[in-house]
């Protein structure tokens, strides 16, 4: 059966992309310090860059938005992961474990980005800030921290329990160090008031933004001027975009539209996402486990993976997969999974509705041929697509039977027990199965507490293990990345498995 690129109900593509050509090339020529051309006074170009995601939190650096200000090099934490996912200096240049529960941080010399010096009491406001936000950030959903400053140079951190992940867990893009003067009248504003190479001067709500660069970076100055934005839900326009040369980076560039772009244009790698079919085990059809197991046995990830990604993933193995290269060695078979209900049962429940989001242009299509599969098995499915922005909090409040989201297992630590500990623990903060399993919260608290990296990754799949076991999440399959761009004339782009950054001092036209 062939099925539809995109189930949004909105203009054709090639509409959207030419109404999106006009607004990226005026806002070439029109932002601060740039010529007709694009380019700064000094002959560099300014930056077009087209991403799937508009912000959800007005900037806030407490939800998603925090890794979209990541991606665009504005916000920076006292530290930052290399390529293996360890931590390496960024506002701190070092630290020291002085007991299982406290580690110190020494400052560099930096500057915010509105001009103030960063100092420990900055360092302490941001940190304790994250701690009192509502909703609180992901990464902390399974700590506490206390920060003290010893002096102005010096912070140290006192965790609730041992974590040896801490200085993985501050390079979090929401535990990001902001000026004093972020924070007024209950709200938090990073424009202006961050320490990387670009500074957010302008947001027009869902469709724009705008960076200059910051010339007091500690780093030194980026090689581009600036950054003009568009936030571009449809994939097809994004990669029509890029196609044209509307625009120099293209987020998420469709797997659909990777061979009409050519190699010279797309970059595809592999990633720690996985596509997961989350059952809400809280109320309605699938708060029964033998309904989820009989929606788990409904699914094939081959055919997903065929049918929608036309090769271009890979099957599902579990929570974690390729892009978690040392998991497939320590993966043991699910444990305590309910035996799945008979078609004949699943008949006899009620419409199930199952929700996913346009930003990334597969999922609508993951959706269609999930429904199929679960048709298949006897359930009625009824979909809800739309923006993610209009999905995120009735997904988290449990107003779904069945939510499909592409979840990056490594984004919150760079080790995958913050991911169990927020998606699938009974105080998760991103626990959209709402589940609350007290053998799984165990086994995660195991994996959280070990110090020794082989030990902790052997506990983490038993935990995995559990989860899977109450088919709270149903692996549909493991996603490669695709970003866009000319390697001929775009230099410096982050091809970043961890999706933390994109666009970085280094990144370049010409």
């Amino acid at each position: 059966m062939s099925l539809p690129r995109s189930r949004r109900p909105a203009l054709p593509a090639a509409l959207l992309a030419a109404a999106l050509l006009v607004p990226l090339a005026t806002a070439c020529s029109s932002s601060n310090g740039s010529d007709g051309s694009g380019s700064s006074g000094g002959g560099a170009q300014r930056l077009r860059v087209v991403m799937a995601f508009p912000p959800a939190q007005a900037m806030s650096p407490y939800g998603d938005d925090a890794v979209t200000l990541s991606r665009l090099a504005v916000i920076e934490g006292l530290t930052a992961l290399d390529a293996n996912g360890a931590p390496k200096p960024a506002l701190a240049t070092s630290w020291k474990r002085e007991s299982d529960r406290t580690w110190t941080f020494t400052l560099r010399e930096a500057r915010f980005q509105d001009g103030t010096q960063l100092d420990a009491a900055a360092v302490a406001r941001s940190l304790r800030a994250a701690e009192k936000a509502s909703p609180k950030p992901r990464v902390l959903s399974d700590t506490r921290l206390t920060v003290a400053t010893p002096d102005t140079r010096t912070v140290r951190i006192t965790t609730a329990a041992p974590d040896p992940l801490l200085p993985q867990r501050l390079a979090n893009p929401s535990l990001t160090i902001l000026s004093g003067a972020a924070y007024t009248g209950g709200k938090v504003d990073p424009a202006g008031h961050a320490t990387g190479p670009f500074t957010l001067t302008k947001v027009n709500g869902a469709v724009s933004a705008t960076l200059g660069r910051n010339d007091g970076y500690w780093g030194g100055k980026a090689k581009a001027p600036g950054v003009d934005v568009k936030f571009v839900a449809d994939g097809t326009a994004r990669a029509n975009a890029l196609r044209t040369g509307a625009a120099d980076v293209a987020e998420y560039v469709p797997l659909s539209q990777a061979p009409l772009l050519g190699d010279g244009l797309v970059h595809e790698f592999p990633s720690a996402r996985t596509n997961g079919l989350s059952l809400n085990t809280r109320r309605g059809v699938f708060a029964d486990p033998a309904m989820r197991a009989a929606a788990r046995e409904a699914i094939d990830s081959a055919a997903l993976v065929k049918g929608v990604y036309e090769g271009r993933a890979d099957t599902a193995k579990g929570l974690l997969g390729p892009g978690v290269p040392w998991a497939a060695a320590d993966r043991t078979a699910p444990t305590h999974r309910a035996k799945a209900a008979s078609k004949e049962q699943v008949a006899k429940t009620g419409e199930i509705v199952l929700a996913t989001y346009t930003n990334r242009p597969e999922l609508p299509e993951v959706a269609t041929v999930v429904q199929q599969q679960l048709t298949a098995r006897g359930f009625t499915v009824k979909q809800v697509v739309r923006d993610y922005a209009q999905l995120e909090a009735d997904a988290l409040g449990g107003k779904f039977d069945a939510f499909i989201q592409a979840r990056n297992t490594l984004l919150d630590t760079a080790d995958p027990v913050s991911y169990l500990a927020s998606d699938f623990t009974c105080d998760g903060s991103f626990n959209i199965s709402q589940l609350c399993d007290k053998r799984v919260d165990a086994a995660v608290d195991k994996a959280g507490a070990l110090a020794d990296t082989a030990a902790r990754h052997r506990a983490e799949m038993a935990a995995e293990a559990g989860v899977l076991g109450t088919d709270a999440l149903v692996p549909l399959l493991h996603e490669r990345f695709v970003q866009g761009y000319d390697e001929s004339r775009v230099h410096g782009v982050s091809l970043d498995p961890m999706e933390r950054t994109l666009i970085t001092a280094d990144t370049r036209v010409g």
